[in-house]
C-alpha cells in the first residue's frame, strides 16, 4: 500500500507558477486512501496572505466531495522526500472524522505512524 500511494502522490507532484513570481502550486502533493478503498490526490498552493493550503487539504476536499470522511492511509511528498503532515493537517483529519485518529500516516517507504500517536492528547 505504501508504494502505491507514494506513486499516486508523485503523479500530481510538480511545481508551476501562478499569477506572479513567488505564487506557485504543486511543490507538495498528497495521496490518501479511504476506508472504502478510494484514492484521492491533492497539491499545495503557495500564495500570499495565508490563503494557500497544504496538499493534504486538497486531497481531503476531493474525498469530501464524494461524501467520504474516513482515511485509512495518507502520504505527502515533495521532490526530495516523504513529509509528515503539519499540525493544521493533523487537526483537519480529526475534525473531519474522529475515526481518523486511526489513520496510518506514511512516514517512509515501508512504515507509518498512527495519527493518534501524532496527536496524543487531542482535545475532542
Amino acid at each position: 500500500m505504501h508504494q502505491e500511494l507514494i506513486k499516486k502522490a508523485k503523479t500530481v507532484l510538480g511545481e508551476f507558477q501562478l499569477a506572479k513570481q513567488g505564487f506557485s502550486a504543486g511543490t507538495v502533493s498528497c495521496a490518501l486512501m479511504t476506508n472504502a478503498g478510494t484514492i484521492y490526490t491533492g497539491i499545495c498552493l503557495d500564495l500570499a496572505c495565508g490563503i494557500g493550503f497544504c496538499a493534504e487539504h486538497a486531497a481531503i476536499a476531493e474525498m469530501l466531495k464524494a461524501r467520504e470522511t474516513v482515511i485509512d492511509y495518507i502520504v505527502a511528498v515533495n521532490l526530495k522526500k516523504i513529509l509528515m503532515p503539519c499540525g493544521r493537517c493533523r487537526e483537519l483529519m480529526v475534525q473531519v472524522s474522529k475515526e481518523n485518529l486511526k489513520t496510518r500516516v506514511i512516514v517512509d517507504d515501508t512504515s507509518y505512524r498512527v495519527l493518534s500517536d501524532l496527536l496524543p492528547h487531542h482535545w475532542m
